[in-house]
């Protein structure tokens, strides 16, 4: 089937001073190489160049119809490409010799050994393109409403689900999440200057599950269209994933994560249902854009560290995969080290690791405050183990006090972060502490889930009501009786501690 992606026709005049320039003006200019994406029909947001001796401003480009929305927009600005880019399903870490691989039109999830499958791209096509029409490319859509561009997951279309039509997309323009210079938390407590947090849980929900969930849900689209047997999407859930509020029918299980995971893989084997968890290898292709999203932020070069908290392991992959992805284009020229971070409670890629890698354990996970990585056998366990060996990584891991304190020292320099994000934090602390982190080294925090949505742990450790915990960081609330005396003997106790701030 046909689809669409590109921005761009396929020959460029030599009168245009950009190749990627905005959405501003009314005609196209033509580019002299092909457009890096697939399919029958692609935009092309291009400026007119009537006239090359003119330096006067061209006129902006109209407002969209009235009875128009963006992706009628987009439709109507659609023209033929010529290049071809394609993914496909095949084993993960394949050998040079194996022929596997499945469309992914192909509901599948397993290869035929039973293992991992991994989506892999057409790189030597990608390659006809160098590293800096790509960055221009990839920069040109940021922060625009250009369908479905202005998603941060959709800006990268070429390297996440080429062949997809925008039509056949869905997406609430996630992604696109602040990458937080963390000053206060890095001088007062690591003496760092360049530590960064990449908010991922800035999203709808919340959560950075909404970069794969994008990816996913917008190809179960594709295969309804297609006449696919597909009836809805599942997956299982701590709690980080789900979607009560979104209609979704239900389950409450009597078990863990783990539990689930087993169930919801029974059952979609049974019933027309796609798996949305990340042993669907397509998830991890929305959320490997976090990593490309970091490079651009700062301007493609590479930070030194980059530590993201791990429970079903996909994460680290996902995050390897963008780094390196970028690299073999040319967009960088080489891949941060990772740094995967577990709850002590939840750590069977910690004693993996701590073992020297000699044989994988799965572990009955410990209830943890970091509920959406209380997991004791993770899928992507050789996932994860691939991205840190070929990244030079580490895993650390940080108990229920650990966590919970770097969480409130996060909170303190005005972060307001999640349980897992302190998992990572505390990874950091650890590193840093023992020297394996130096004071200069850029570094990023991936901060997985919005702490708006684990204000109950707040509330119960600035209160002192964690049973064995002794909450060193905690800012708990003064007892005062409702009225003006009262209030003002407590105010003029406090600020007559504080010296003035001039």
């Amino acid at each position: 089937m046909a689809s669409s992606c590109s921005l761009f026709h396929s020959s460029l005049s030599s009168k245009s001073k950009s190749k990627f320039p905005l959405l501003r003006h009314q005609s196209h200019t033509k580019f002299n190489r092909p457009p890096p994406c697939t399919s029958s029909s692609t935009y092309d947001p291009c400026p007119s160049t009537t006239s090359s001796s003119s330096n006067s401003p061209s006129p902006l480009k109209s407002r969209r119809l009235a009875d128009e929305n963006i992706r009628d927009e987009a439709r109507r600005h659609r023209s033929i490409a010529n290049t071809t880019l394609s993914s496909k399903y095949v084993p993960f870490n394949a050998g040079p010799d194996s022929t596997e691989s499945y469309s992914l039109d192909e509901i599948v999830y397993r290869s035929l050994s039973g293992g991992l499958l991994d989506v892999q791209h057409d790189i030597e096509a990608l390659k006809k393109f160098d590293g800096a029409y790509w960055r221009e490319l990839f920069d040109s859509r940021v922060g625009k409403t250009t369908w479905p561009y202005g998603s941060g997951v959709w800006s990268k279309k070429e390297l996440v689900l080429p062949e997809i039509d925008p039509d056949d997309i869905v997406s609430a323009f996630e992604g696109n999440s602040n990458l937080f210079w963390a000053e206060r938390y890095g001088k007062q407590f690591l003496g760092m200057n360049d530590l960064w947090v990449k908010h991922c849980g800035i999203s709808h929900t919340g959560s950075f599950k909404d970069l794969g969930m994008t990816v996913l849900v917008s190809q179960v689209n594709r295969l309804r269209k297609l006449k696919r047997p597909v009836v809805g999407v599942g997956c299982a859930s701590a709690g980080d994933t789900s979607a009560v509020s979104n209609s979704a029918f239900v389950l409450s299980i009597d078990t863990d994560f783990d539990g689930c995971m087993k169930l919801i893989r029974e059952v979609t084997s049974e019933l027309p249902i796609y798996l949305a968890n990340s042993l669907n290898s397509l998830r991890l292709e929305g959320q490997k854009r976090a990593a490309i999203e970091i490079l651009q932020q700062f301007d493609w070069e590479v930070p030194d560290w980059v530590i993201v908290p791990g429970g079903n392991l996909g994460n680290i992959y996902a995050f390897y995969k963008g780094f390196k992805m970028c690299q073999e284009l040319g967009l960088v020229d080489r891949v941060p080290r990772l740094v995967c971070a577990q709850a002590a409670n939840a750590n069977p890629l910690y004693l993996y690791y701590k073992s020297g890698w000699i044989q994988f354990k799965a572990v009955k996970a410990n209830t943890t405050f970091a509920s959406a990585i209380q997991i004791g056998d993770p899928v992507s366990i050789d996932r994860a183990v691939y991205a840190l060996k070929n990244s030079n990584g580490i895993v650390e891991e940080a108990t229920e006090e650990e966590l919970m304190d770097a969480m409130a020292q996060a909170d303190s320099t005005g972060m307001f972060i999640c349980p897992h994000t302190g998992v990572a934090l505390s990874a950091l602390i650890k590193l840093r502490n023992s020297g394996v982190i130096a004071a200069g080294d850029r570094t990023v925090v991936v901060s997985t889930a919005h702490g708006l949505k684990f204000s109950q742990s707040k509330v119960d450790y600035h209160s002192k009501k964690i049973p064995d915990m002794a909450c060193r960081f905690a800012n708990p609330p003064v007892q005062v009786k409702a009225d003006f005396g009262s209030v003002m003997d407590v105010l003029k106790k406090y600020l007559g501690n504080k010296t003035p701030n001039h």
